[in-house]
């Protein structure tokens, strides 16, 4: 796992509800400055080096919420003969906080040419 957390920026870091594999340095970086557009989130990331020759990164961001307390889970990453099945759910609910918040998941697996499949 790289990061599993919440975005604060009410939207500024214009990253929509979305699944993402990001399979090149270019791609990571971008994501990255999004991502740090109203806080420097990457600040908390297990890492942000990544051998895009060994590895890729599943990125998947829920939409926004006007409290805390939600998240978006990877619950499994199942590499079978012909795809990468990835299992997205959402364990907590919410409604903590009222703050905007829009909950993501970033985890590193190998790298594959297989196709990535979001259930």
């Amino acid at each position: 796992m790289i990061a599993k957390d919440n975005l604060y920026g009410n939207g500024a870091e214009r990253i929509i509800q979305q699944n993402v594999v990001v399979s090149n340095q270019t791609a990571w970086t971008q994501l990255m400055n999004s991502m740090n557009a109203n806080n420097n989130q990457t600040n908390n990331f297990t890492t942000t080096t990544i051998d895009f020759n060994k590895f890729q990164i599943i990125a998947v961001f829920d939409n926004i919420k006007t409290a805390g307390g939600y998240s978006v889970d990877i619950t499994t990453v199942v590499e079978n003969q012909n795809d990468i099945v990835v299992t997205i759910k959402h364990l907590s609910n919410g409604g903590i906080t009222t703050v905007m918040t829009q909950p993501f998941h970033i985890v590193k697996i190998p790298r594959t040419t297989k196709p990535v499949i979001f259930q």
